[in-house]
């Protein structure tokens, strides 16, 4: 986290619960019994049988629905509720324990960070658990969007000297890795196109080093899998802090086995064999920035900006540079770049207005062919550009009269089309929707368990959707036909509530 001071952009320290200062806050979560903890509090229950410590709780938004269920230590919550409860410890601890000044009573604004592949559901999810744990939320930004403001702000100098040109971040963090191509124009800069690998980041490189050492120890495979959780969080943990201690002169790493268990030794290995390990996964990195530049080439890159605490490995540079050469340059706040852009945004003090844009398609299925076909309806295609902030939202209408008795409105974003328009690839299924067109169907009917119809005639009905997209990227829609006084307006996310009415 970074904080916005008098256009300073200072990152917050927290007091970690061992007396030490540090500038990040533990996004773990440790559960015993009913009993759940977050944080620094979490992270000092590692190692302790009677606890499950989970790490990385951002890799589990890929695939979030709100009724997305976590289960830990024999506990079943909601990720929803996990989430609010971690933002809520997170803003206890920045009002108690932090560098930030505030005071109990102040109120925290925040403009948060999310992966450039996250979908709206992910997005969503996000932000209302801020929201509930408290924070009033300015809005969201994509990280590598963010890093590129960071970059930037602090670049401006140069950028006039140089023109305009292409910018590409490559954000590899501790859970994903996202990539995003930025147009550093004269009057705006604008993200021309991103992707990203969900489930790539630091914490594979972890992994990858533990089960070497593992092997470099001899344990057999039954020593492996006599591991509790709470050893291999241990594990992964004692990994973590010898490959951030690497740098581009290391040689070997020792990994003491002895924190995981008192009678086993400590292990060194050559760091160019652990580095070997982890290229394959450097190297699925580069190909989805290669790719993306190549689906790009009106855009010339000067410069691949290296952020994220996974980038720290050294091999990431070395292999990027395989590719891109000289225009490889490592940010000089890694794993702040994003909090620092996220701070600029928020205290509106970018040198030049920056715009996001849809990373997906979204959009609807709708029947065709009196039933016989199902055709997917793009409301906003990828690469289309929000509104900068202060601009009206989007607006994109559909007009139609109904076949149906009910409206059942089922939304999709997919990052793919094919020739005929239709989705390919992943596909998010993030939303459905219910609206009675007939007005037999009162307010207070089961739409869930009422059977879709088809009119046998014609009727005298007129449906309007409403669809908008504001700076941040939350869409709602408004759906009125001509029978009802008024529409329904729903923020769209997979609980689907009505924006007007708060059910």
């Amino acid at each position: 986290m970074a904080a916005a001071d008098r256009g300073n952009y200072p990152l917050v320290n927290f007091e970690a619960s061992d007396g030490q200062v540090r500038d990040w806050f533990p996004s773990l979560l440790a559960v015993s019994g009913d009993k759940r903890l977050y944080g620094w509090e979490a992270l000092e229950r590692q190692g302790s049988p009677q606890w499950t410590v989970v790490r990385s709780l951002k890799r589990w938004l890929k695939n979030a629905g709100p009724q997305t269920e976590l289960s830990v230590g024999g506990q079943r919550l909601t990720l929803f509720q996990s989430l609010t409860e971690m933002m809520t410890a997170l803003r206890r601890e920045l009002l108690e324990k932090s560098t930030l000044g505030a005071g109990k009573h102040d109120k925290l604004q925040v403009m948060l960070g999310v992966p450039a592949n996250a979908n709206s559901n992910q997005r969503f999810l996000t932000q209302e658990a801020a929201r509930a744990a408290g924070f009033e939320v300015l809005g969201l930004l994509n990280e590598p969007s963010a890093a590129a403001v960071e970059f930037a702000y602090r670049n401006s100098s140069d950028r006039k000297r140089r023109g305009k040109g292409g910018l590409l971040v490559y954000d590899l963090g501790g859970g994903t890795f996202d990539v995003s191509l930025v147009a550093l124009e004269e009057t705006e800069h604008t993200v021309i196109a991103s992707e990203g690998i969900p489930d790539l980041g630091g914490d594979d490189f972890d992994e990858i080093l533990a089960r070497l050492v593992l092997a470099q120890a001899a344990k057999p495979a039954e020593d492996e899998e006599s591991l509790t959780a709470a050893e291999w969080f241990l594990l992964f943990d004692e990994c973590r802090e010898k490959k951030e201690s690497l740098s581009a002169n290391s040689r070997k790493l020792s990994v003491d086995l002895g924190r995981v268990r008192k009678e086993w030794q400590e292990i060194s290995i050559g760091a160019d064999a652990y580095y070997e390990q982890c290229r394959p996964l450097v190297e699925e990195s580069r190909k989805v920035a290669e790719d993306l530049v190549a689906a790009n080439p009106e855009l010339t890159i000067d410069t691949l900006y290296l952020t994220g605490g996974g980038s720290e490995l050294p091999p990431v540079a070395r292999v990027l540079r395989e590719t891109f050469g000289r225009r490889v340059r490592r940010s000089a706040y890694m794993r702040s770049a994003t909090a620092i852009g996220l701070a600029i945004r928020a205290d509106g003090h970018e040198v030049r207005p920056f715009r996001d844009q849809f990373t997906k398609h979204f959009g609807v299925w709708r029947e065709a062919d009196e039933g016989r076909n199902v055709v997917f309806d793009v409301i906003f295609p990828r690469g289309l550009r929000l509104p900068a902030r202060g601009e009206e939202p989007l607006r994109i209408v559909r007009s139609y009269q109904p076949a149906h008795n009910i409206g059942y409105f089922r939304y999709l974003e997919c990052a793919q089309l094919s020739d005929t328009h239709q989705p390919e690839g992943e596909i998010s299924n993030w939303d459905e929707i219910r609206v009675a067109f007939d007005p037999q169907l009162g307010p207070e009917a089961n739409l869930a368990s009422a059977a879709v119809r088809r009119f046998a005639a014609a009727q005298d009905l007129w449906v309007e959707e409403v669809y908008t997209c504001d700076a941040n990227g939350n869409v709602k829609v408004n759906i009125h036909n001509t029978a009802a006084e008024e529409g329904n307006e729903y923020k769209l996310g997979r609980w689907a509530k009505k924006a007007g009415s708060g059910k």
